[in-house]
């Protein structure tokens, strides 16, 4: 009995302590007497490759209600502070009960500086109010929209599927800021701060013994180039496509326009969703990310895939010679006028389509492989190694496959009964062959590297010790000997230095490029322009494709952007000021094509 007696005093006494000597718990419980303001934490700011500020922080003012305290409010003087209508008023509250009517939420977002410090003189005299501070980015150089994306308010799936997030929060929606949202966002911090009955902070509660201070968010690095980014976006002006250029020896991303594009600090604020929707109404998709979700036939820029399979493969040496007359069964002329029987490197200089026609048929009808299924499954494993077919899954959202056809993909087109010239159009990059942008200038970047490549990736570091994933730096090896792309460079190079190179007109020999042109037949309009080039030869320090949608021969539209940009990265000035004149004026009446 003296146990239990003992207990029930210490019990007594404890919650004696606890309801009358101190008030800690009751004040907790009592939201009239406590506010609880989160900190939300500086998002980390994005750079380019040379430290130039892409993406940094405004801040911004959240109007935030308790609907419990929010009591006797004059609601048309509070209309006319907010400049709001009644209507809007009992719709933002009556959303504010349902969520909560304890809970603090988000009752009109981002108030600017100005708006805020009218505001807040005055909102002393409407309880259950207050204001809490938050960021939104903002884009001093108005580029890379795409890249470098949007935040917005968290959606309800992503409330349930992470805790770190409330109600009115913001979150990566695209781009950068989708990919790195961990990195970016930081860590929340914490005020409870004391309030009397007239809304007026007191102070903080337990002299701040129950707060934490948010940390920042982490800054990134982009392998972009700003002032590169800058003339790729100036030259596609006009045009529908898109721009990759890659730093060969990293697999950075050094440019990465998608044309037409728009200005990211459109889709900052509290018209953000007007904005969007116009965007996404906008006939010509500024929204869509052609450099990876655009899917096109590489038409002749394929012929570097299809020439260096065939060597490895040992289907072709560099002497081999075909007829311009076409293949014997097949009336197949070239289509570039030079005649005779060209090697493997006035082809590639001349862009025969002929003997890339039967270096394709001659790969896949070769002996060794034991039938022609099992010659073009290993084509198709060796366009795979190279990069073709797949993703890179790396930071870039939204990135298409491609496609590559598989044995069982014609089995069923043709009824199992197929060959190699039933499928000869894959020999000069047509048929049913897609590839991304992104996919084009990784095969620049691999011959220039001469059989490897890193996975193309956006992020250079981070702006403190953190490690890039791994995928970003593994180097991958295509299968193809380096002799054969030693072969090929070559060829390449004869595009703009040879006597019938299809971009001789583009040579700059202090330059060195390397590059092939392509001209991609659309079943909906007007050819594609393409274009894929590195420089210098030697040392290459870019590599790249160009796509210029319903523009007609490679050699008009995407080889002198190509060959501009490269001038820009490799010199920092363009000195063809008249090639250049003409790509900013050039513009393609596309609403016409469609």
């Amino acid at each position: 009995m003296g146990v239990f007696i003992a207990v029930g005093v210490i019990f007594v006494i404890k919650l004696f302590m606890l309801q009358v000597v101190d008030r800690h718990y009751k004040q907790l419980a009592d939201n009239n007497a406590l506010r609880f303001v989160t900190e939300y934490p500086a998002r980390g700011k994005v750079y380019d490759r040379n430290g130039e500020l892409l993406v940094y922080n405004e801040a911004v003012y959240d109007l935030m209600v308790v609907p419990k305290q929010a009591k006797d409010i004059d609601t048309v003087k509070f209309c006319q502070l907010l400049n709001i209508t009644k209507e809007s008023y009992i719709e933002r509250m009556t959303a504010a009960k349902k969520f909560s009517s304890i809970k603090s939420s988000v009752f009109l977002a981002q108030i600017s500086k100005e708006d805020y410090a009218h505001i807040a003189e005055l909102l002393r005299r409407f309880p259950g109010f207050y204001f809490q501070t938050r960021t939104i980015r903002h884009y001093p150089n108005a580029i890379a929209a795409h890249t470098l994306g949007d935040i917005g308010e968290v959606s309800p799936a992503q409330l349930e599927k992470d805790d770190y997030y409330k109600q009115g929060d913001y979150v990566g929606k695209s781009g950068i800021e989708k990919f790195y949202e961990e990195e970016l966002r930081g860590v929340k911090g914490l005020k409870v701060l004391m309030v009397d009955v007239h809304n007026r902070e007191m102070g903080s509660y337990m002299d701040g013994e129950l707060d934490r201070d948010p940390s920042p968010g982490k800054d990134i690095y982009l392998g972009m180039d700003a002032n590169l980014q800058a003339y790729g976006e100036q030259l596609m002006q006009g045009k529908v496509g898109s721009v990759v250029a890659i730093e060969p020896a990293t697999g950075q991303i050094l440019a990465f326009v998608s044309s037409p594009t728009y200005d990211p600090n459109l889709l900052v604020g509290r018209q953000r969703g007007v904005r969007y929707k116009e965007l996404q109404d906008d006939p010509m998709k500024p929204l869509i990310n052609r450099a990876v979700s655009g899917t096109y036939p590489p038409g002749s820029t394929f012929k570097t895939v299809v020439g260096l399979i065939a060597l490895q493969s040992n289907s072709i040496t560099p002497n081999t010679v075909f007829s311009c007359n076409g293949p014997g069964s097949v009336p197949i002329k070239c289509t570039h006028h030079h005649g005779g029987a060209p090697d493997f490197a006035n082809a590639i200089m001349n862009s025969c389509n002929p003997y890339f026609y039967e270096a394709f048929k001659t790969t896949i009808n070769n002996s060794k492989f034991g039938g022609v299924k099992k010659g073009y499954k290993y084509w198709k494993d060796m366009t795979y190694k190279m990069g073709l077919g797949h993703t890179f899954d790396t930071d870039i959202p939204y990135e298409k496959n491609g496609l590559i056809p598989s044995v069982e993909y014609y089995d069923k087109m043709y009824n199992g009964q197929w060959n190699a010239l039933t499928i000869r159009s894959l020999g000069i990059g047509q048929g049913e062959v897609l590839v991304t942008p992104l996919q084009l200038a990784n095969i620049a970047a691999t011959i220039a590297n001469e059989g490897f490549y890193y996975p193309p990736h956006l992020i250079k570091c981070f702006g403190d010790t953190t490690a890039i994933p791994e995928v970003m730096t593994t180097k991958i090896v295509t299968g193809v000997e380096q002799r054969h792309y030693q072969t090929i460079k070559r060829g390449l190079r004869t595009v703009f230095n040879g006597p019938a190179g299809t971009a001789r007109r583009l040579e700059v020999p202090e330059l060195a490029q390397c590059g092939k042109t392509g001209t991609a037949q659309n079943p909906h309009g007007a050819n594609h322009s393409l274009f894929i080039a590195f420089a210098p030869a030697d040392n290459p320090k870019i590599a790249m494709s160009v796509i210029v949608e319903n523009s007609g021969y490679g050699a008009t539209w995407a080889a002198p952007i190509a060959s501009l940009m490269i001038e820009k990265y490799l010199t920092g000035e363009v000195k063809r000021t008249d090639l250049e004149q003409r790509m900013f004026e050039g513009k393609i009446n596309y609403l016409k094509e469609r």
